[in-house]
């Protein structure tokens, strides 16, 4: 049984009270402060909500890549030592890489800094 409110709730709670009622109550020097634990309470709300789709994402990305399933932090130790002898990747293989380290960035952006990933540029 999931009780009521989640994580997520709990934490944009916590960051609607710092940003609508404390910044104003507190001295000025204080106020950035409050606006950083606001911004963190955002920035972890996000990652409630989204980290378990992104991790699942980023999985099978890397299963693709390597041509095997497994746990999260194998995959990524795996194509980390193959990225350390890149001889062992041609251009298909490279571009794959690409495209899910690509997707992977972009899916924590959209965690710690929503916006910017959305921002395109040379691929």
């Amino acid at each position: 049984m999931q009780y009521r409110p989640d994580a997520a709730e709990l934490l944009d709670a916590i960051a609607s009270l710092l940003e609508r009622d404390v910044i104003a109550a507190v001295p000025p020097h204080l106020q950035h402060q409050v606006r950083v634990s606001a911004n963190l309470c955002r920035i972890l709300q996000r990652e409630a909500e989204l980290a378990p789709a992104n991790d699942t994402a980023e999985r099978d990305r890397l299963s693709a890549v390597l041509g095997h399933d497994g746990p999260l932090t194998e995959l990524r130790a795996e194509l980390a030592h193959r990225l350390d002898d890149d001889s062992a990747i041609d251009a298909t293989t490279d571009r794959l890489i690409r495209d899910s380290l690509l997707a992977t960035l972009r899916a924590d952006l959209a965690i710690a800094k929503p916006g910017y990933d959305t921002i395109t540029g040379a691929p």
